[in-house]
């Protein structure tokens, strides 16, 4: 029989256990697993084949994590406050379905990465519609383009970035770009297939010049 979760908290806790497997227990609200969060300790968790829709934001309090697995969840929101763990080396948030199979798409992703380099993969990774880039893989997962397009909101203010890809075009449904306070020296011209963008943040940057394209934001 499979130990409780309550069990599996106390046992990482009394015994210094730097790994935990919450996979497949049917979890669907991280804050619902007591203890968890104290649990400052851990460097792994895994929460794999759960029924995650959102990460709260108390992830910040696991300091020490080195390795987070949300394969396989219906997470469709993530915290800013993810990319506080400064640790943090693999993660994993491939193959997001809903319990009746579709792909689920992630609406809403912020990220404030600083220097950290896993933290700027995991970015590019999404904007390229790749599930497995910070693992060095390199695979496109499955439904993982379709994801990225239907993203609204993109939220990469106060990092190190110098070049953000062309690939953010692929985002269609973007209606907020936040890129303030990075190292951005141009902008891709295929920003200007963001027909839906409301909003564009770009001050504190090195921009000397914008591409024309972005003529075609103003003009509709």
């Amino acid at each position: 029989m499979s130990k409780s979760l309550k069990k599996l908290v106390e046992e990482s806790r009394e015994k210094n256990q730097p790994e935990v497997d919450m996979s497949d227990r049917g979890i669907s609200n991280m804050l619902d697993v007591n203890g968890l969060f104290t649990l400052s300790h851990i460097t792994q968790l895994v929460l794999s084949h759960n029924k995650l829709t959102t990460v709260p934001p108390n992830i910040a309090e696991l300091k020490n994590l080195e390795v987070l697995n949300f394969f396989n969840n219906q997470i469709e929101e993530l915290p800013t406050q993810i990319s506080s763990l400064q640790k943090l080396k693999h993660l994993n948030l491939g193959n997001f379905v809903s319990a009746g199979g579709s792909v689920v798409k992630i609406t809403v992703l912020g990220l404030n990465c600083g220097a950290r380099a896993w933290c700027q993969l995991t970015v590019y990774s999404w904007v390229a519609g790749l599930w497995d880039v910070w693992n060095g893989s390199g695979r496109d997962g499955p439904g993982a383009r379709s994801s990225t397009a239907t993203l609204r909101a993109l939220y990469l203010s106060d990092n190190d970035f110098e070049i953000l890809p062309p690939d953010i075009g692929k985002l269609t449904k973007l209606q907020i770009l936040s890129l303030r306070d990075n190292d951005l020296i141009s902008l891709p011209k295929e920003i200007g297939e963001l027909t839906q963008l409301k909003e564009l943040h770009i001050q504190g940057n090195r921009l000397t010049v914008l591409p024309p394209e972005l003529g075609k934001l103003a003009d509709g």
